[in-house]
């Protein structure tokens, strides 16, 4: 049967691991078939290592969910956009081939055209920055998911002003291990990886991983007679290593390959999963990234972290604008095409120094950290479109520079105080090919306080107060297509919305934590409340079927709910599990292209409730069954208009036979084909009933099943 283990104390190369951020959790399942011991605790304690220390979960005062190794494989989640249900107040926008935007409280970016964004919510994949290229979450040979809710500015600044979604791959080991994966699944899809780790030499682990995933897609393109005009064909490979030069000095190294050539063909004049598109689309990344971190731990008092990375990346993102083919309607119809290229280059390097022993300040023993941050961000633009009389380019330079530090006082044997403070500034640099010139330039700051109170060794209360914040800009593409054919009456009020402010977000939290190994529980509780000031909003102006995106701040929005997780083993061959996400937001005082005012409305893709429940059976020895539930409140598709999704509820279930090394796995998602709606919007873009508005969506993902083969060693 499966059970919770604990690992020993840690080796000295696990506890190096760690430091480097190349550890993700030195508590794991492990699969055993009898309770061999009873010393061992029946309850998983997990490390969270995307704060500034490897941690447990219990020390960290703030809402994180961990998504394990183990729960991805058991989904069969190829990417983020199959495992964040499993998080409360986790949500996703499509509108490409992949959900590629995430939204944490109901706060996030929806879809990115001409203007560069700076989301909300951030990811980063084994430290390396790829916040706003959802592509890059790929989870094969991933250790865990870890999502923080809330901000996390003192860490991570700017671009997780909502939270952050923080991946690590499979921890490094000195033993040669590693697994090797086969998997086929209806809609003409297969995947196949292979993962390995050793140490190289005395002195050097290293661990590679590489995948290969191809599928049709989930469309039917009549016209052309094809269905794998929205396919998808994805190669990611990772290596990390640690090479451990003496005993206070080692180096982490990472390298990422990311190769994601999807097709993009959606959007449906018919509202179903066929399409009428004569030129689908493509939505890609190709990417390159490397980091290295240098842990140095000779000074007295401090241990010292330097980090450098680069990232790379191509992206092409395309699509048939009216959805059809030509002759469709003579008479009425138009025909396009809409290409974005992007090419960014990122820079990075941060300097952090971290105390080793906890040092007296007064009578308080006192861990602190400090740190400087620079980012140098280039991104380059150029959009193809049909009705452009040359193409359209952008180019936008960002230099970020922050200072930060935090302390955690241990005031009393059960009172624990954290606070830290980050101050950013960034000056961006905005030139495109229309003459728009722009050169926004700001400081801001964000931080947290915290209190923990430990009630006992299984018991914690914690409450904080967190301060996030985002910059402001300028909005490109409305100063540069004011006066467009078709956009003159638009002209005033596009340059009016000329430029954004920046957002802050005040939250605050109270949350509860009981761990009870005698009685296998674990559970986690948290109130939230967050108040937004000068909200941004994503909008934009339609005349025809012309589009132009802005952002405009409301002057506040207010989000406020609870989440829960649980998780409980109560016999030995049975594991239950929970996760409820309650919301309730709201817009204030935002105003329209027309004139009206919206205030009082909820926000847009924030649901009400979100639930993640499921068990595990150990059936025999071999056998092991998984059925999970995810359910969704309804929610608006945009802030400008009224048009909102559908509740759902989706069935998934997963058949496991073990045999000596191999486990076969049937597995089904969305058992029930229930159509569900990742991305909306409302327009008219159908010559057959003259353009007549109404509510397009993109559906997620229909029925799944497949039979999946693993091999570990």
């Amino acid at each position: 049967m499966k059970i919770f283990t604990a690992y020993p104390a840690l080796h000295p190369l696990a506890s190096a691991l760690i430091g480097a951020g190349l550890l993700s959790t030195p508590l794991i399942y492990t699969q055993a078939f009898a309770a061999d011991s009873a010393d061992e605790e029946a309850i998983e304690r997990i490390t969270v290592v995307g704060d500034f220390r490897a941690q447990g979960l219990e020390d960290v005062p703030a809402s994180v969910s961990v998504l394990s190794h183990q729960d991805l494989r058991q989904r069969q989640a190829e990417h983020l956009e199959d495992a964040l249900s499993m998080a409360p107040n986790v949500n996703l926008a499509a509108g490409g081939s992949r959900a590629n935007f995430f939204q944490i409280r109901g706060i996030g970016e929806r879809s990115q055209f001409v203007d560069p964004i700076n989301p909300s919510v951030g990811l980063v994949v084994d430290g390396i920055n790829y916040s706003g290229l959802g592509h890059a979450g790929v989870l094969f040979d991933i250790g865990q998911v870890e999502v923080f809710r809330g901000p996390q500015s003192t860490r991570f600044g700017a671009d997780a002003m909502a939270g952050m979604i923080y991946l690590s791959s499979t921890e490094l080991s000195e033993d040669a291990n590693g697994r090797a994966e086969l998997s086929v699944a209806n809609y003409n899809s297969y995947g196949a990886g292979v993962a390995f780790g050793t140490a190289l030499s005395d002195n050097f682990v290293a661990r590679g991983s590489l995948y290969r995933y191809e599928s049709d897609g989930f469309i039917d393109n009549t016209f052309l007679g094809r269905s794998d005009t929205n396919g998808q064909d994805e190669i990611s490979l990772r290596l990390n290593g640690l090479w451990t030069l003496n005993p206070d000095l080692d180096v982490a190294l990472t390298y990422h390959r990311f190769d994601i050539d999807n097709g993009y063909d959606t959007w449906s004049l018919d509202l179903d999963r066929t399409t009428l598109s004569d030129t689908p689309g493509r939505d890609t990344l190709d990417s390159h990234a490397f980091r290295s971190q240098v842990n140095y731990r000779a000074l007295d008092g401090a241990d010292i972290e330097f980090a450098l990375s680069y990232l790379t990346a191509e992206q092409e993102y395309s699509f048939d604008e009216d959805w059809a083919f030509e002759g469709i309607r003579p008479g009425w119809e138009y025909n396009s095409f809409d290409a974005y290229y992007r090419d960014r280059d990122d820079v990075t390097a941060e300097l952090r120094a971290l105390s080793q022993d906890p040092v007296m300040l007064g009578q308080i023993p006192t861990e602190w950290v400090a740190g400087v941050y620079l980012r140098q961000s280039d991104m380059q633009l150029t959009r193809d479109y049909t009705y452009l009389a040359a193409p359209f380019s952008s180019d936008y330079d960002t230099q970020s520079w922050a200072v930060y530090g935090e302390f955690m006082q241990q005031w009393t044997p059960q009172l624990r105080a954290t606070y830290g403070l980050r101050v950013q500034g960034y000056d961006n640099d905005y030139l495109d090919s229309r003459g728009i010139i722009a050169n926004p330039s700001d400081t801001a700051w964000g931080g947290r306080a915290s209190l923990q109170y430990q009630v006992n060794q299984n018991e914690q209360f914690y409450a904080s107060l967190s301060r996030g914040f985002k910059q402001g800009g300028v909005n490109g593409e409305a100063l540069g297509r004011a006066g467009d054919r078709g956009l003159e009456e638009a002209v005033e009020f596009l340059e009016s919305v000329a430029t954004f402010a920046p957002e802050t977000l005040i939250n605050s939290e109270l949350g509860y934590r009981l761990y009870l190994p005698q009685h296998s529980l674990g559970a986690n509780f948290t109130v939230f409340h967050s108040w937004r000031e000068d909200m941004q909003v994503n909008a934009y102006v339609l005349r025809d079927q012309q589009f132009v995106t802005y952002l405009d701040n409301a002057s506040s929005g207010r989000n406020y709910g609870v989440e829960a997780e649980v998780n409980y083993v109560p016999r030995n061959d049975l594991r239950l599990f929970a996760s409820v996400g309650l919301m309730q937001t709201e817009l204030r005082d935002f105003e329209l292209e027309g004139g009206e005012s919206i205030s009082g409305r909820e926000q847009a893709h924030a649901p009400n409730y979100q639930v993640h429940t499921g068990a595990e059976w150990q059936l025999t020895q071999q056998l092991e069954l998984r059925v999970e539930l995810d359910a969704r409140d309804s929610f608006y598709f945009s802030n400008t208009h009224d048009e909102r999704s559908s509740s759902y509820q989706l069935i998934h279930a997963r058949l496991n036979y073990q045999l000596g090394d191999w486990v076969l796995s049937l597995w089904a998602r969305n058992i029930t084909d229930q159509d569900y709606a990742t991305r909306g919007f409302y327009f008219g873009n159908d010559p057959r009933d003259e353009y007549t508005a109404k509510n397009y969506v993109q559906y997620g993902e229909p029925q799944r099943f497949g039979l999946t083969a693993r091999y570990s060693f």
